[in-house]
């Protein structure tokens, strides 16, 4: 190299000592950064053990509460666009999915407060629910014509599974004629339960008609544990005793009829409502509702799902707490036959490690929710996990999909949480059993694992600043290749392929890994 410097012109040689010079100068400012990503990279070893299987997966979803009614009235184009975002499977012409793929889908059959408009007491319109009942007792068919468009925009692109939940009985069978609660105590007048459950019956088989859809599933109460008596939004209270009456007439009603819908319960506020909440009268669920020697015991009605339902909300943190909290579901519901817990319902809230308020279109709440999604799978044995607002208009971290809010048209947004959940929801087919799994590093890193006929589908969630070179113990080496989809900043679910081996997972990021499974 020295020979080669003094054979060059003395001009060339004068402008490589000048590029010399300031290249050492600025060489401390190019090697830090090299060797601060050298130091941030760790190697973390996961064992599969397809032996030890836990759960199956039901599937993924979310609710048409509140922004449908009006997004599904918006142009062909931006509604299309949030149809398919949610529920498409469908890929570009790299592979990038389009879509999250959803299979479940949440349809909210309101109380009538929209009709009443201000005179409902529910000051936010958007907050206002629909009904195919009108307040003078007769039935429009023709209502509810965005959530409609939705629900068929869902089967249409391949949903399998939808449920029709209930936050108040329609006006007419409440004590108040509103829906909400005026003390905090139930305002369902128990002397018209049995029209409430006609009522019910009657939506779903509108809903039939006008879609092709008859409900799987109805879930007539929601978060009964709460008092709803602020008129922010349509709510009504149970005891675990005035829920179990309800149960058994709508039931009643159910089996009068040619219907193969279940009764999916309880829809609970908290996750700990279901095991040992101190309120008596609006906790142990589980125990009240499924077991034989209970007086609520409804587990021995046909019409009764095996699934028992409650919300992650307010149990997030701390990390002990929350875990020991999902753990304590687990144990409950596996005292009882062939009983399934579903988590039905989260947004952000209210959290000592993140807050609610504000919309959040980046990784800081994908991340959050990922982690959450996994805790719920692998320590609660979660089949299903179903999402808050698929779509929002607010300054909230409530929404998969936000909207401009205008009741006509806007623009559409997508968010990283939209795509870490995908990272679940696309690839998890119903079905599949989730594998036990030993991580030799967990330290912000979270990893779940699902086996389905020869296919492993691993996510991992790398909530560190590290870069992970993950080796993955239990896929088949000899494979060609394994397709890898990574949501992180700058990327929506991007679609890679590789050789079996060791996987660089980028810090901060959400990652599906999709393989042939060790024989």
């Amino acid at each position: 190299m020295l020979l080669a410097y003094f054979h060059l012109p003395q001009m060339n040689r004068f402008l490589l000592r000048k590029s010399l010079i300031f290249f050492l100068a600025v060489l401390p400012g190019i090697v830090s950064p090299i060797m601060l990503k050298a130091q941030n990279r760790r190697s973390i070893t996961a064992e599969v053990d397809d032996k030890k299987s836990a759960q199956t997966i039901e599937g993924f979803g979310a609710s048409d509460a509140w922004t449908c009614q009006f997004a599904g009235l918006w142009p062909d184009a931006e509604k299309n666009k949030m149809a398919d975002l949610l529920f498409s499977n469908k890929t570009d012409a790299a592979g990038n999915p389009l879509g999250i793929g959803l299979n479940f889908w949440r349809f909210a059959i309101g109380g009538g407060s929209a009709e009443q408009g201000k005179a409902s007491g529910i000051r936010d319109e958007w907050r206002r629910q629909q009904s195919f009942r009108n307040v003078n007792n007769t039935y429009n068919e023709d209502a509810m014509l965005g959530q409609v468009w939705f629900m068929n925009a869902a089967k249409t692109r391949g949903v399998k599974h939808f449920l029709g939940f209930v936050n108040s009985p329609h006006v007419n069978f409440t004590l108040n004629n509103k829906a909400f609660s005026s003390d905090g105590k139930t305002n369902l007048n128990f002397n018209k339960a049995d029209d409430f459950a006609k009522d019910l019956i009657k939506s779903t088989q509108i809903l039939k008609k006008k879609t092709g859809v008859e409900l799987e599933y109805l879930s007539p109460v929601n978060e009964p544990q709460w008092k709803w008596n602020e008129g922010n939004q349509e709510g009504c209270p149970y005891t675990n005793r005035e829920l179990a009456v309800l149960i058994k007439k709508l039931s009643a009603e159910l089996s009068k009829t040619q219907l193969k819908t279940k009764i999916q319960i309880a829809d609970a506020g908290q996750l700990n409502y279901l095991t040992n909440h101190p309120d008596t009268a609006k906790s142990k669920q589980i125990e009240y509702f499924f077991n034989p020697t209970s007086q609520g015991d409804i587990g021995n009605l046909k019409n009764v799902d095996r699934s028992i339902s409650a919300h992650s909300y307010f149990t997030t943190s701390p990390e002990q707490k929350s875990i020991a909290i999902r753990k304590a579901v687990k144990e409950e519901v596996a005292r009882y036959d062939q009983l399934r817990f579903w988590m039905s319902e989260y947004c952000v809230l209210g959290d000592s490690l993140l807050k609610g308020e504000g919309r959040d279109l980046g990784m800081t709440t994908a991340l959050f929710i990922a982690k959450l999604i996994h805790h719920d799978l692998t320590y609660a044995n979660a089949t299903s996990w179903q999402w808050w607002l698929a779509i929002s208009t607010g300054d909230y971290k409530d929404g998969l999909v936000y909207i401009d809010n205008s009741k006509t048209n806007g623009k559409v947004y997508d968010s990283k949480t939209l795509w870490a959940f995908g990272n679940y929801s696309r690839f998890i087919q119903p079905g599949s059993k989730r594998v036990e799994l030993k991580l030799s590093d967990e330290k912000d890193f979270y990893v779940s694992a699902y086996v389905k006929a020869d296919e492993l589908v691993t996510v991992a969630v790398n909530n560190s600043d590290d870069v992970i070179s993950f080796d993955l113990e239990g896929i088949d080496r000899k494979q060609k290749n394994v397709t890898i989809y990574t949501t992180a900043e700058g990327k929506n679910l991007a679609r890679s392929v590789v050789a079996p081996g060791t996987f660089q997972l980028p810090a901060k990021s959400v990652t599906t890994i999709i393989a042939n499974k060790q024989k």
